[in-house]
């Protein structure tokens, strides 16, 4: 929130029309010295009437900015911050996300059901400020892009970077679960919990989903599952990262769950379905609640001045109203 310190100083706002009032009434006149400029030729230089009243007027609005930059400054405007130091740790929880082709289907709305996926996650790690969030993308293959962290600028980096067919076809659901386990399992946190966000079924990768699974039961690792797409013919589009040819056709989607809900129980986890981005959302939220701890933080304030902005812009107001008077319409004042 925005305050001024010292809002008294609004009160010489009233002088523009005072002066403007006195000079009206010819008590207050202003002083000019002309002067003659001339070129080469020794000629006197001048102007067009229309367009000196034009250019005089503008300096007069220059002027009043002028005025209005200062008393602006003068009146100290601040901007108010309260930010939330916590003192101690949150759930940490890292997102597994499919980056497989098939999550380039446009059956989320409008959306593809990888950018409805980062979209539900940006839009809960913005809600949720007190937990530590990281992201491990799969597909062929696995990577951590991101161990668990409050840092939410570089979350939100990483985040945006995943984009389809960056690793590959297939799904290694079971190399980026237990990738995912393995930075988790020796956090601090009092919670810990792997989000695992796909639309098929394990088909790549040498850990089979079902050991990561009871991996991350013994460690102590919260498991939860999310199916996102629907189901029948769809219309998938993307860019392939690595080679930039544009790939555009129907998926005939008819995942299996039964599978997804095993590799869940396994853990004596969860297993959603999302074929909407309002579910989606709702979902996160849901396990973002069951997974909550109680922390404690105190509230910093934080104050941000604004009064050198407007004294810089009154200052180049000032020397472009000079340079137009004293160079262009040949005045002192």
């Amino acid at each position: 929130m925005i305050e001024f310190e010292n809002p008294g100083a609004f009160l010489l706002l009233l002088l523009i029309p005072i002066l403007y009032i006195l000079r009206y009434i010819k008590i207050l006149s202003r002083i000019t010295f002309p002067l003659n400029m001339s070129d080469w030729n020794g000629t006197s230089f001048t102007w067009n009437g229309k367009f000196r009243k034009a250019l005089s007027a503008f300096v007069k609005i220059l002027c009043i900015l002028f005025y209005i930059c200062l008393v602006l400054a003068c009146a100290s405007p601040v901007y108010h911050r309260h930010q939330k130091v916590y003192s101690s740790r949150g759930a940490s929880v890292i997102y597994v996300v499919d980056v497989s082709p098939s999550m380039a289907a446009r059956d989320i709305g409008d959306l593809h059901r990888l950018d409805a996926a980062k979209n539900a996650i940006a839009s809960l790690a913005e809600q949720n400020d007190g937990d530590d969030f990281g992201l491990v993308e799969m597909a062929e293959s696995a990577s951590l892009l991101l161990p668990p962290t409050m840092d939410r600028k570089v979350f939100f980096d990483r985040l945006e970077s995943m984009h389809v067919g960056e690793l590959g076809d297939g799904t290694a659901i079971g190399t980026g679960l237990s990738l995912a386990v393995y930075h988790l399992e020796n956090t601090p946190a009092e919670k810990k919990v792997v989000i695992l966000i796909t639309d098929g079924e394990n088909n790549a990768g040498l850990v089979h989903p079902n050991t990561a699974a009871r991996l991350a039961k013994s460690k102590g690792i919260s498991l939860y599952i999310l199916g996102i797409g629907t189901r029948g013919v769809v219309p998938l589009d993307y860019v392939d990262p690595k080679t930039n040819r544009v790939y555009s056709g129907y998926l005939e989607s008819n995942f299996d769950t039964s599978t997804l809900v095993k590799l869940a129980s396994e853990s004596d986890g969860k297993y959603f379905e999302s074929d909407s981005l309002a579910s989606l959302s709702q979902t996160l939220s849901s396990i973002s609640k069951n997974e909550s701890v109680v922390q404690s933080y105190h509230v910093k304030n934080i104050d941000t001045y604004y009064y050198s902005y407007f004294l810089v812009a009154a200052a180049l107001l000032a020397v472009l109203a000079w340079i137009i008077r004293r160079l262009l319409l040949q005045e002192v004042l």
